[in-house]
């Protein structure tokens, strides 16, 4: 295992040939598997990360259950509190999470799935499946230019 610099781990386990740090904090009840890896800046909460599984930097994972092989892009969070009770996530094996997702629990992410950057999940995805949940873009042309003048026109005032 190998636990770098300003990591802050409680009431945890760090499997064998896993990686933390820098800068995370395993909060109690945070189970690292064998080759795991939590990135730097990242925070898990009585959460399991099962073997080969990567939280990448940036990311919260709270009352989740990772399987095995999964890439949780940076930028991830686990949305577990309704303000009343804690929800659990679940990431299958072999998942694949892209980059700023957010999970809404109670929710599941079967065998294999991808979730696109960017996704806000809030049902359970199938196995070998695609989340995707963006709106679509929109360019203002000109708009920027016009907010700027506005602005320079408030100031003044």
């Amino acid at each position: 295992m190998k636990v770098l610099k300003y990591t802050v781990a409680a009431d945890s386990t760090i499997g064998e040939g896993a990686q933390v740090g820098p800068f995370s904090h395993l909060r109690p009840q945070t189970h690292l598997g064998p080759r795991s890896k939590v990135g730097n800046f990242s925070e898990t909460k009585k959460t399991t990360v099962g073997e080969g599984s990567k939280v990448n930097h940036l990311s919260y994972v709270g009352d989740g259950i990772i399987g095995e092989g999964v890439n949780i892009g940076a930028g991830t969070i686990f949305c577990n509190y309704d303000g009343e009770q804690k929800h659990t996530t679940i990431l299958e094996d072999g998942v694949f999470v892209g980059s700023d997702s957010q999970f809404v629990a109670p929710v599941t992410v079967k065998k294999g799935a991808y979730v696109a950057c960017g996704t806000t999940v809030t049902r359970d995805v199938p196995e070998d499946a695609l989340a995707v949940s963006r709106t679509k873009q929109e360019n203002k042309e000109g708009y920027a230019a016009r907010l700027r003048a506005r602005l320079q026109r408030d100031k003044k005032r």
